[in-house]
């Protein structure tokens, strides 16, 4: 079937679970291995319904464990994959997650966040996997992590993972939350074409002259499949060029150092974020998510009794717009920074920040969002004592 027949097109009212799937398609995934577990488990279904009638596979697996097994081994096969989980599950695919990152293996991982810890409330929302987005697996390395705030967000950012999966080499993390995993909005699915999509970027050299991890100017290097005739050795082991082990600490330094680079050397590439009436406002509400839209209410109210509130909302969570929020500490009175946990991306807002401004952290624990008058009570706290 052709890639253009299997794409959705034009309006739809899709929740964000949904429209993360179609997103996936329509950056050109063909391989889901995933294992079910609320509030994620309509990416699984929706991907069980499209793939086999598109030319695509479908797997559920015995576990989160192996299902990332799957998608890091269908990336390999030349096959663009992803899979889906939320909290217990995303624990459970860390040690594969940082697996992808030494292997350099393209692919898409969505944590639809539900409360915790443990198992804690399986049905409502969360914003408690932030932090472990980052520094979930072990060792040195860098991430990126996208935070939709809506269903058509969900979507976009599923093709922009994607792409950046492709483009830098790595796993790539969508972080939704449950409201908007599980709200439904009108999608509007661009013809094919009409949004970017990366390749894969193959290798052109003879199977001969070919090392799996010998990298472009870029820092990134180029991949082929296996079964098209070249020697591939994949190991989570420190490697040289070949991908054999070596097992020094000059070849860590290179490895790692590199792994790390091709990231923050590209910071300005992948960093985004939105701004509304940020610069010198009286207070910046900081937020991502869900949150980010039930703040508008609050920033709103406060408005009205005068005040200069401004919003800035993460998108891209990792790596963290450390230099933008910087430069804006320096001209806002103070920031309010509200989570759906107990303080997490606060802790890198403290750091940015730098004590130029007071901030405050609104936390909610989980299992629905902030009542707005309490995101408004801390604005105009911080107002009156800045």
């Amino acid at each position: 079937m052709k890639a253009e027949k299997s794409i959705l097109s034009g309006k739809h009212f899709f929740q964000g679970d949904t429209a993360c799937a179609e997103g996936g398609i329509y950056a050109g995934c063909r391989f889901f291995g995933g294992y079910p577990i609320t509030p994620a488990t309509e990416v699984a279904e929706r991907m069980a319904e499209r793939l086999p009638a598109i030319g695509g596979i479908y797997i559920q697996m015995e576990d989160e464990i192996a299902s990332m097994c799957a998608v890091l081994g269908a990336a390999w096969g030349g096959r663009k994959s992803m899979t889906s989980t939320s909290g217990p599950g995303f624990s459970l695919m860390m040690e594969n997650f940082g697996l992808g990152i030494m292997t350099e293996t393209p692919c898409v991982l969505v944590n639809v966040q539900r409360a915790g810890p443990s198992t804690g409330l399986p049905t409502a929302v969360g914003q408690g996997d932030m932090m472990q987005a980052r520094w979930g697996s072990h060792g040195v390395y860098e991430v990126i992590a996208l935070c939709p705030s809506s269903p058509q967000e969900a979507f976009n950012l599923t093709v922009r993972a994607f792409n950046l999966s492709e483009k830098y080499r790595l796993p790539v993390l969508v972080m939704m939350d449950e409201v908007v995993g599980h709200m439904t909005e009108k999608v509007v699915i661009p013809e094919p074409g009409e949004l970017e999509v990366v390749p894969r970027r193959e290798s052109r050299v003879a199977p001969d002259a070919y090392l799996p991890f010998k990298p472009d100017a870029d820092l990134v290097p180029p991949m082929v499949r296996a079964g098209q005739g070249y020697h591939i050795h994949v190991t989570g082991l420190t490697h040289d060029e070949r991908g054999y082990p070596v097992i020094t600490k000059e070849a860590q330094e290179k490895l790692v150092r590199r792994l790390c680079d091709k990231i923050r050397v590209n910071r300005k590439d992948i960093l985004s974020w939105e701004e509304r009436e940020a610069e010198n406002a009286d207070v910046l509400v900081v937020a991502y998510g869900i949150t980010a839209r039930i703040a508008m209410l609050p920033i709103q109210m406060a408005r009205k009794k005068g005040l200069k509130v401004g919003l800035f909302r993460l998108i891209t969570a990792w790596p963290f717009p450390e230099e933008r929020l910087r430069k804006l500490a320096g001209t806002v009175g103070g920031v309010v920074v509200p989570e759906i946990n107990y303080g997490q991306m606060v802790f890198e807002v403290e750091r940015c920040v730098a004590g130029k401004a007071p901030v405050r952290l609104v936390s909610h624990m989980g299992g629905s969002t902030h009542r707005p008058e309490d995101i408004l009570n801390a604005i105009m706290d911080v107002a009156k004592n800045k």
